[in-house]
Order: structure tokens, then C-alpha cells, then sequence
């Protein structure tokens, strides 16, 4: 039996006590720092001191601000307000594209002879604005609002628009 009872046996290990106190260690700092962060005291102490950092950082980041915009301006490069200028006016562009869509949508159906209808037409593909009506002859020619690069002059030169 002594065999058996040395082959299941654990083997000693020296530094378990350490673990152990290890572990205990740790659960304790661990169970004192949440309640010590969960205190309306160390909020506000944590509070009052990233207001400070901030008042402390603010020059430098409006000092570091104008370099950058004068670097970009050097490096003919937009600076992140401009980008953002930009986009908001290229969304505006595309919103009336959009709707001037619409409206030549209806338009073009009224002339076939059809009511205009408040919604767009349901088979209408989005990205080329060409209007899939079952109706309309295949040899028939496209309306005006399928678009169509068109061309012109700029210093006695034709180039694509």
C-alpha cells in the first residue's frame, strides 16, 4: 500500500505557504482599493487633480494646435477643421444632388404620362440614378437624370467634367 500512497501523493512544495500568503496579499489590497475608489473622497481628489492637469496642459496643447496648423499651412496639407469643413459641404452637395434626383425622377414620369408619386420608385438603383421601369421600352432613349459625363471647355482644351 506504501507504493500506491507515494504515487498519488502531492510532492512538497517549498513555496506554498508564499502563494498562499501571496494570494491573501492580494485579495485584501484588491478588496481595500474598491472601496476605497467607490468613495465620493477619491473622486473628488481624482477630480480636482485632472481639472489641474488640464489647466497645466492647456497652453502647451494651444501652443502645440498653432505649430501644427502652421506646419500643415507650410506643407500645404488641410489641417482637421478644414477636413471636416469639407465634408460637412460635400454632404450638403450630395443631399441636393439627392434630392435635384428626386425631383427629375417625378419630373421624367410625368412627362411618360404617369402621376407623380411622393416616394421614390422602388427599382431605382442608387448608385448609377437610373430608373428600372418595366414599362418603358428597352430601345427607348434614357431620361435626362441618368447621368452622363459630360464635357467642357477650359482653356481651349475639352476635358471630362
Amino acid at each position: 500500500m506504501s507504493e500506491t500512497q507515494e504515487k498519488t501523493a502531492k510532492p512538497v512544495d517549498p513555496l506554498e505557504p508564499f502563494r498562499a500568503m501571496r494570494d491573501a496579499y492580494l485579495d485584501a489590497m484588491a478588496k481595500t482599493m474598491v472601496e476605497t475608489v467607490n468613495t465620493e473622497a477619491y473622486a473628488q481628489a481624482s477630480g480636482a487633480m485632472l481639472e489641474g492637469y488640464l489647466a497645466a496642459s492647456a497652453p502647451m496643447r494651444e501652443a502645440l494646435d498653432k505649430s501644427m496648423i502652421k506646419a500643415l499651412q507650410q506643407l500645404s496639407l488641410p489641417s482637421r477643421q478644414e477636413v471636416a469643413a469639407l465634408a460637412e459641404r460635400f454632404t450638403n452637395v450630395e443631399m441636393r444632388l439627392d434630392d435635384m434626383d428626386a425631383k427629375l425622377d417625378t419630373i421624367a414620369k410625368v412627362l411618360r404620362g404617369g402621376a407623380p408619386s411622393p416616394e421614390p420608385p422602388a427599382g431605382k438603383n442608387s448608385r448609377s440614378g437610373v430608373v428600372k421601369d418595366a414599362a418603358q421600352p428597352r430601345d427607348a432613349k434614357p431620361v435626362a437624370s441618368a447621368r452622363r459625363p459630360r464635357r467642357r471647355i477650359v482653356r481651349g482644351r475639352n476635358t471630362p467634367r
